[in-house]
């Protein structure tokens, strides 16, 4: 008996230890996950002048005394896509979608939003607060000379796509919409994302990152779901692109994001293509597609 509560008391202990570890573990992540430090940061080493396109230097304030670094590229056509970047990524990334634009004519306004590239932050809350960045940049883009209000559009990849639906639902003057690999919600994608960029098991540490980085952010991950926003774009215009080899974000996630929407809407699912690689996999395609929409839904004015 006094050995058998020896054991017991020890396989307690243990237990105790273990749980507090994976605690510690979680802890570390999430906050790795939710901050990124300008001094372990990407920063772009390429500019719209490396694709021929003319540009000129842009930077906001944001209602929260954040400043934001981006680039402007005038319109031909009359219209313009305001472009958003993924996550811990730079405007940068956004320069090949850009070309791709900016060769039938569209003006270009490719941003970033606070604690990426150049510009001051270092929380990340995955729509929280970055939609006083989409404020700021809109506000931006209306009060450019030669913008046409009317026939402005927005792109966004990856946690930029979940921002860009975000930020249509706020704002009736954006006219259309593209997410490439957007998450359908931080609930429905903590899963794959946890497995991605930290190499734990889903299980258990996915809910105690959740956890943790609620009470370090300050909002809690349910507020974080795009299903809820994409109901009210229609009846703008929404294309949600989605690869089925994503092990970024839920590959569920374009078909349900698809379903929430109203309509007009449009999916392209490719079983093949990984997380925000249409335009690196299927290039042509992806240049053919996604500027036939903002043809036909942006460029009211021929």
């Amino acid at each position: 008996m006094r050995w058998r509560r020896y054991t017991l008391r020890a396989a307690a202990l243990l237990l105790v230890v273990t749980t507090a570890g994976m605690a510690l573990v979680a802890r570390a992540h999430a906050h790795d996950l939710i901050t990124n430090p300008r001094a372990t940061r990407h920063l772009s080493t390429r500019t719209p002048a490396d694709y021929g396109m003319p540009f000129e230097e842009a930077t906001v304030t944001t209602a929260d005394g954040l400043k934001l670094v981006g680039w402007f590229v005038p319109s031909t056509n009359g219209a313009s896509v305001i472009l958003v970047h993924g996550y811990k990524d730079t405007r940068g990334s956004m320069l090949r979608v850009a070309d791709a634009l900016h060769r039938h004519g569209y003006g270009l306004l490719i941003l970033s939003v606070r604690a990426h590239d150049g510009s001051d932050g270092e929380l990340i809350t995955f729509g929280h607060a970055e939609m006083q960045d989409l404020d700021a940049w809109y506000a931006y883009e209306a009060g450019h000379p030669g913008v046409d209000t009317n026939q402005v559009g927005i792109f966004g990849g990856s946690m930029g796509g979940s921002l860009a639906i975000q930020y249509a639902a706020r704002n009736p003057l954006i006219a259309a919409v593209v997410a490439d690999c957007a998450f359908s919600s931080l609930n429905d994608t903590v899963d794959t994302s946890v497995k991605f960029f930290t190499g734990l098991p889903p299980f258990p540490f996915a809910p105690m990152i959740v956890f943790w980085t609620e009470r370090e952010a300050g909002f809690q991950a349910s507020e974080i779901n795009a299903k809820q926003w994409i109901r009210h774009i229609a009846p703008r215009p929404i294309f949600l692109l989605q690869g089925g080899a994503d092990v970024v974000v839920s590959r569920e996630s374009g078909q349900r994001l698809f379903e929430a929407a109203g309509e007009p809407k449009e999916l392209w699912y490719d079983a093949e293509v990984g997380h925000a690689q249409f335009l690196d996999k299927r290039p042509e395609e992806f240049e053919r597609r996604v500027v036939a929409f903002y043809d036909k839904n942006l460029r009211h004015v021929r």
